[in-house]
């Protein structure tokens, strides 16, 4: 039912369905509660809300304690929605998931910069079925990513002419302020930090559309030259990044590029 063109509440006669293992709700027009009769579908493995209107109190019991198996991205709101959020939970059953998600700490622990994603708050530990849990807390990009601008897709009730394009200068100011987050990231940082996988979907668009450069879950840190080199090269072997990306230079085992 994702990606269709819902609008309104969820229908109250939806809540006959306690049998769903799996609801998809995302990317509709969905608004108002997020009904509490959810809590009652004792069956659901994954409710997926996400990138809807909804607003107010999330409902608390039943798949809502399961945080893995919910989720609300661009729905999140703290402070009784004073304060809009994006929500990334990690998919741990992903390999190197949790590795990931040290390294996104990591690298994001002492950095700022106006053309970086500010990460609010970090969440790690255990679920209510004691699976292992971990979400990032994220300032909410109202432009969505730069891929979505650079390949724009049809959204809920915008006509043909509606659909997003991009400007000469506003692709050159993108640019810009990329090109500004990773020269504080090799330049700036105590630790230069090398992204590993800049890409459009990695590059969020404020309201504003101010390019900020998200996702460091493949960063990585350049330490002294007096240290064991190995840590400072990469290897065919463990190749970071996404093809078609990734530098060919990179896979032949030299420097750790972020642009080619």
């Amino acid at each position: 039912m994702g990606r269709n063109l819902f609008q309104g509440i969820i229908p109250p006669s939806l809540e006959s369905l306690r049998g769903l293992e799996i609801l998809d709700l995302s990317d509709n027009n969905f608004s108002g509660q997020i009904p509490k009769f959810l809590e009652q579908f004792v069956f659901l493995q994954l409710l997926n809300l996400s990138r809807n209107h909804f607003e107010g109190e999330v409902p608390t019991n039943g798949v809502f304690k399961n945080t893995s198996a919910t989720l609300i991205m661009a729905n999140g709101i703290l402070d009784q929605g004073r304060h809009t959020v994006a929500i990334k939970v990690l998919n741990l059953s992903r390999h190197g998931a949790s590795k990931s998600f040290k390294a996104e700490c990591e690298a994001l622990r002492n950095i700022r910069h106006r053309n970086l994603v500010k990460v609010l708050t970090s969440c790690s530990g255990i679920d209510y079925q004691g699976h292992d849990f971990k979400a990032l807390v994220m300032e909410f990009m109202g432009n969505g990513s730069l891929d979505e601008w650079l390949h724009p897709t049809p959204r809920i009730n915008e006509t043909l002419q509606e659909q997003r394009s991009l400007s000469l200068f506003q692709r050159l100011n993108i640019a810009i302020d990329v090109a500004n987050a990773l020269d504080y990231l090799h330049h700036h940082c105590q630790t230069p930090i090398v992204h590993c996988d800049i890409k459009p979907s990695n590059v969020l668009l404020d309201d504003e559309m101010i390019g900020h450069v998200g996702d460091f879950g493949l960063a990585r840190f350049l330490f002294d030259a007096t240290q064991d080199s190995s840590i400072n090269q990469s290897s065919s072997i463990g190749i970071r990044g996404t093809i078609g990306y990734t530098p060919p230079e990179y896979g032949m085992g030299n420097e750790v590029f972020n642009i080619w």
